[in-house]
């Protein structure tokens, strides 16, 4: 699959501005405390892919297949400007200013100076069968982004935003990948559900978006809009964690095997309160332990990334753009004890975690930050033998479209992978179905494939 062939070739590049420069513009954008955590974390890429119309797929006219690329490609392009109008810090760069007395460092976006957001243009050999029929995800679709291994202090010299497009023989890939200073897994699909509303809406005069983002950002009472963080250079809080050689791999759940998961752990822990989402976690997280074939006594966790928008003080409005995520660990138990329990014994240490994340203990986190600011960095993030599972069902991947029906499948990039990985995405057919992309090593990818109650839960489609 990742032979020269198969390699992605660049067409073209090129920066795009927002369609009319917004007064705001020329001015310093400030970061929340929230944001400045991200500094060394992974750019967020996620994508989809889209099989091209049949009338060009299944033509031999090279003329007509270019034709169609030429006028879709200007098409998204001019709609990404006019995206941009709305999310115009996604065309800025990060700058530092550093000054000595009173010592201070602060970073933020400069729209001034910087040339745009990233738009490239891609072709590949592959077809949508290969990405989608293979076992495992092909190594290749992490060329399907921009910003391969980029942490997000990179943003300095590199775009805070880009779309790559890239051609298949019989399809379209939309990859975007984000600067995670600038905006969590929420602010990505936003600009990703904008993108689709504006380019669908392109033949009419209305260009106005249903759910605009607000862009002012939070920060805690008494601070802001300039937060100086406790260093003097980026060389004391950056570093680029390099994920091990994984097995990634898409295991879809039906919305009827995830009810059964919900009802089963409800009943063994003889209460209603356990959802499906936490019934589903507690389900793998025993599954890949299992699979790792750990000590009795080895120490483990799971963990969720939750969205504390709700949390905070002022409460955030939904369409707020930048990060309000933290990860919500469950307590720490042995593999032993998770393993000879039941399922209902796992799946409530993960409701006991969500519930434990209440305003005060959201509050307390940001109080101590404030106090002593650090870096988040992903290698002490989450430690060895965790299972961590990111993203959500909830966004509304699917309900993007750009002039080729419905997505095939949704793709991530290399950014922020590693052993016990998990992204969860609503299923194509929706109905409550969900999609697990489960990153592992490779002895442990096998483990779990063989694992018989595990597979006897999975779905082929």
């Amino acid at each position: 699959m990742d032979s020269p062939s198969s390699e992605v070739k660049i067409i073209s590049e090129c920066f795009v501005k927002p369609k009319t420069i917004p007064e705001k513009w020329k001015e310093p954008y400030h970061l929340s405390p929230l944001d400045l955590v991200m500094l060394s974390m992974h750019y967020l890429q996620n994508g989809l892919l889209f099989l091209k119309p049949s009338m060009i797929s299944e033509s031999d006219d090279a003329i007509k297949t270019k034709d169609f690329m030429q006028t879709w490609l200007q098409k998204l392009r001019d709609s990404m400007a006019e995206t941009l109008v709305h999310f115009y810090p996604l065309a800025g760069r990060l700058s530092t200013l550093k000054t000595d007395n009173p010592i201070s460092y602060s970073v933020f976006v400069d729209c001034n100076d910087s040339p745009g957001a990233g738009f490239i243009h891609a072709k590949s050999d592959l077809s949508v069968r290969d990405i989608v029929e293979s076992k495992y995800v092909p190594l290749v679709v992490q060329s399907f982004f921009d910003h391969h291994k980029a942490v997000s202090h990179d943003g300095h010299t590199m775009s805070l935003f880009s779309v790559k497009v890239t051609e298949l023989v019989d399809g379209v890939f939309i990859g975007l990948s984000l600067n995670h200073a600038v905006g969590d897994g929420s602010s990505l699909w936003h600009f990703f559900n904008s993108l689709s509303e504006i380019f669908n809406a392109q033949e009419t005069d209305n260009l106005l978006l249903k759910i605009p983002p607000v862009l002012s950002r939070w920060f805690p009472k008494g601070y802001g809009p300039v937060y100086s963080l406790p260093f003097t250079h980026s060389d004391e809080f950056i570093s680029r964690f390099e994920s091990p050689v994984l097995k990634e791999k898409i295991f879809h759940f039906s919305s009827e095997t995830i009810t059964s998961l919900k009802s089963k752990a409800n009943q063994e822990c003889r209460t209603t309160t356990i959802s499906s989402f936490q019934a589903l976690t507690a389900f793998i997280w025993r599954c890949i332990t299992r699979a790792r074939k750990l000590p009795y006594d080895h120490e483990i966790r799971c963990s969720l990334a939750a969205n504390n928008g709700t949390k905070l003080d002022p409460p955030l409005p939904l369409s707020y753009y930048g990060n309000c995520i933290s990860a919500i660990r469950s307590k720490t138990v042995t593999s032993g004890e998770l393993l000879e329990n039941d399922l209902g014994w796992a799946a409530l240490k993960m409701h006991q975690a969500v519930i434990g994340n209440t305003r005060e203990e959201v509050s307390a986190t940001i109080e101590n930050w404030m106090k002593s600011s650090y870096v988040f960095h992903l290698e002490k993030l989450l430690g060895a033998m965790v299972v961590h599972i990111g993203s959500s069902p909830r966004f509304k991947m699917y309900e993007c479209e750009f002039g080729m029906g419905k997505a095939v499948a949704v793709r991530s990039g290399y950014g922020g992978k590693f052993d016990g990985k998990i992204s969860a995405y609503a299923g194509r057919e929706g109905g409550g179905s969900i999609d697990l992309e489960v990153c592992l090593l490779p002895e442990f990818m096998e483990a779990l494939e063989s694992d018989q109650e595990f597979m006897s839960h999975v779905s082929s489609s």
